[in-house]
């Protein structure tokens, strides 16, 4: 057992070990009540399964620290059985599936630099740059007229992903998106 954590070591990000299975704190509080013992309300995320889970711990419970790695990687490219990756500084690639790479998908363009978690050395998941800048490949017409202040109509990009857009922006415009939030953040000159 390389360490551990105390409840009161809880913050966003904070990685730990629960039957097994690597956590990661998404939101947490901590009570302390008039009468009785201090608790914390935690909301966890699982780094292998996605599955959210909220919880309430005692004051004083340990938990283990889970042997998650980050490497920096490049996305290559997808095939029919996945996402291929390589690591940059010896160049061995790994290959992940869809369901590794869940949501994360909708943002990957070929060379892009993510973070791939592995745990007990085994890639688990991804770890997105916190906005991406992707081309819009199909939306409506900008209407002359149409400001960046006004309403919003939908684009398709060229990962497939389908973010919500001023009605300015026109097919051919790079823009770059939140890839958190999944939102558009700005028109970005080619």
């Amino acid at each position: 057992m390389a360490g551990v954590y105390e409840v009161s070591d809880f913050r966003k990000g904070l990685k730990v070990e629960i039957e097994g299975q690597p956590w990661v704190v998404v939101d947490f509080q901590h009570v302390k009540p008039g009468k009785g013992n201090a608790f914390t309300r935690t909301k966890l995320k699982n780094l292998m399964t996605g599955a959210n889970l909220e919880v309430t711990f005692k004051s004083g419970e340990k938990f283990n620290i889970p042997d998650v790695v980050q490497k920096e990687m490049q996305f290559l490219y997808k095939d029919d059985n996945g996402f291929s990756f390589m690591d940059t500084t010896n160049y061995e690639q790994i290959h992940l599936s869809p369901e590794n790479v869940g949501d994360a998908a909708n943002y990957l363009i070929e060379n892009l630099t993510v973070y791939i978690l592995f745990f007990n050395g085994k890639a688990i998941g991804i770890d997105l740059p916190n906005s991406v800048v992707l081309k819009i490949m199909e939306t409506d017409p900008g209407v002359r007229g149409n400001t960046v202040s006004g309403g919003s109509k939908p684009a398709k990009l060229e990962t497939g992903a389908v973010v919500q857009v001023p009605l300015h922006l026109r097919e051919g415009d790079m823009i770059k998106v939140d890839t958190r939030t999944h939102m558009y953040i700005e028109r970005v000159n080619k």
